[in-house]
C-alpha cells in the first residue's frame, strides 16, 4: 500500500510542471457579454494580444509571471490600459480548459484554445 501510495505521488509531482504549461498557446477571447473580444498568444513568459476593434488600446505585447494555476500580466496594454492583472486556468465544460482573465474586482474576459 505503501509503494502504491509512493508512486502515485511521484507521478502527480511529474505531471505538476506539464500541467503548469496548459496555458501556453493561442486563445480566443470573449467579454462579459460573450461577444468575440480577441486573440491572445501566450509563450514563455511574454504574450500578446490583438483586439477585433481597430485602434484598440489594449492591443499590444507585454510580459508574464509564470504560475501554476496561471500567469500574472507584468506590464503591457493588457495590464496599463484594461487593468488585467491575473489569467488563471479554469475548467470549461465545453473546451476542457479556459484561461480567465482577471482585473483586481471582477472576471473581464474567458479565453478558450483556438
Amino acid at each position: 500500500m505503501r509503494r502504491f501510495a509512493l508512486i502515485t505521488a511521484l507521478v502527480l509531482a511529474a505531471t505538476l510542471p506539464a500541467a503548469a504549461q496548459s496555458y501556453q498557446g493561442n486563445w480566443s477571447c470573449r467579454d462579459a457579454t460573450t461577444n468575440r473580444a480577441g486573440i491572445l498568444t501566450i509563450y514563455g513568459q511574454s504574450y500578446g494580444y490583438a483586439s477585433r476593434v481597430a485602434g484598440d488600446p489594449n492591443s499590444g505585447t507585454g510580459t508574464l509571471t509564470l504560475y501554476q494555476d496561471g500567469v500574472g500580466f507584468n506590464d503591457g496594454n493588457l495590464r496599463a490600459k484594461a487593468g488585467i492583472q491575473a489569467g488563471r486556468i479554469i475548467s470549461d465544460p465545453a473546451n476542457g480548459v479556459a484561461v480567465q482573465l482577471e482585473t483586481k474586482d471582477a472576471i473581464v474576459m474567458m479565453c478558450t484554445p483556438r
